[in-house]
């Protein structure tokens, strides 16, 4: 088995390692509703009301966490227009736009190859279910 180098001697980050910053990093863009929120604000600007209903699911709650965590990191511009109400608006900023590609991919992957998954999980739960009792 190969283990690929500890590059942080070299000025590198190793998200193989516990103690690398980077990791924080893959947990946010690993979760669910940030690549559906990167992926909705792929073609453009959207106000809240817009992503929640593009997103079927998300709940008020969460959407709005995401969002926060998403501007936090760098990924989102909040927008506030000074109007009665106030406008809200999201978009990607270059760094979010510069990770919505390999969004898209995913997402792309994942309905591709949805029945397939749906056969290897059927294949797995008839092996589970004819597997004989340990004695």
């Amino acid at each position: 088995m190969h283990t690929p180098p500890d590059l942080r001697p070299f000025g590198g980050a190793d998200a193989y390692l516990s103690s690398c910053a980077s990791r924080a990093v893959l947990d946010l863009i690993a979760n669910k509703w940030v690549a559906l929120v990167i992926g909705s604000l792929r073609p453009g600007t959207l106000r809240f009301s817009e992503l929640r209903r593009r997103l079927d699911g998300i709940t008020k709650k969460m959407l709005t966490q995401t969002l926060r965590d998403l501007e936090r990191n760098g990924l989102v511009r909040r927008t506030v227009y000074p109007t009665v109400p106030p406008q809200v608006e999201y978009s990607l900023t270059t760094l979010g736009d510069s990770v919505s590609g390999l969004m898209e991919e995913i997402r792309v992957w994942s309905e591709s190859n949805i029945d397939a998954i749906a056969a290897a999980q059927a294949a797995y739960a008839e092996r589970e279910t004819s597997r004989p009792a340990p004695v």
